[in-house]
C-alpha cells in the first residue's frame, strides 16, 4: 500500500509508535470497532496487566484484520482507550510490537470506564489501495 507519513517540526514528536500523521491514496477503507481484552474462546475478559490486556485487544484486532485478508500494514489510524493514563506507558510496549514498521497516526484518550472492566480498548482504521 502507498502510504506517507506527514511530520512537522513545529508540532510535538510523537511521544509512542505512532506518526503525527499518515497520508493514503484513495482505497477500500475498513473501520474496526473496538476490540476489548476478551478471550473469544470463553468470552471473558483475560485477567492480568495492562500488557496482557493490550495483546490479548491487538491479537482480537489482528484477527478482525485477517478475515479481511487484511494485516497491521494496512492500519493508518487507531484510537487507544485506557481507564488508568498510568499505564500508558506499558500498554506502548506491547502495541508497539505490532507496527514494527511505520507506525499509525494515533490518539490515546483516558476514559471513565470500559465493558466488563477492561483496562484497555483499541479500535483501528485500515486502507487497502486498489490493484
Amino acid at each position: 500500500m502507498a502510504r506517507k507519513t506527514l511530520h512537522s517540526d513545529k508540532a510535538p514528536k510523537a511521544i509512542g509508535p505512532y506518526s503525527q500523521a499518515v497520508e493514503v491514496g484513495l482505497g477500500r477503507m475498513v473501520f474496526l470497532s473496538g476490540q476489548t481484552p476478551i478471550d473469544p474462546a470463553t468470552g471473558e475478559l483475560v485477567q492480568g496487566s495492562v500488557k496482557v490486556q493490550t495483546a490479548r485487544a491487538m491479537d482480537n484486532l489482528r484477527e478482525v484484520l485477517a478475515a479481511g485478508g487484511l494485516d497491521f500494514s494496512h492500519v493508518v489510524r487507531c484510537g487507544v482507550f485506557l481507564v488508568d493514563m498510568a499505564d500508558f506507558a506499558e500498554m506502548n510496549e506491547v502495541y508497539g510490537r505490532y507496527f514494527p514498521g511505520t507506525p499509525p497516526a494515533r490518539t490515546t484518550v483516558q476514559v471513565a470506564g470500559l465493558p466488563k472492566g477492561a483496562r484497555v480498548e483499541i479500535d483501528c482504521i485500515a486502507v487497502v489501495q486498489p490493484t
